[in-house]
């Protein structure tokens, strides 16, 4: 993160009427709010993190090779449709919610 930090300093220094002293603090800021968000969900070890959360959920059953994962039946609470192709034997993830699918093969 520091990397991509120094990166984008050096990328604005070019600007007009900017200076990489700024740049660097504006981009320090947000990497200790960053930093400070995700602390939050490390700290208290009774509460369980969003992805133990959702691991939590069986893989859903997908009749069929593609699962179409919205996040949510409404719209405004989801996220964008994404495809996922089921052709894998190990549960496909959807890359926004972490979602699991498997293909519900009938015999």
């Amino acid at each position: 993160m520091a990397s991509l930090l120094k990166t984008l300093a050096k990328q604005s220094s070019g600007l007009v009427g900017s200076s990489t002293p700024t740049a660097t603090r504006n981009f320090s800021l947000v990497s200790s709010q960053i930093s400070q968000h995700t602390a939050k969900w490390m700290q208290d070890t009774t509460k369980k993190s969003p992805m133990e959360l959702i691991n939590e959920i069986p893989p859903i059953k997908v009749e069929g090779r593609i699962a179409a994962c919205e996040g949510d039946t409404n719209p405004a609470l989801g996220h964008p449709i994404e495809f996922i192709c089921l052709d894998l034997k190990e549960p496909a993830v959807c890359k926004y919610c972490g979602l699991r699918f498997v293909q519900d093969h009938h015999h």
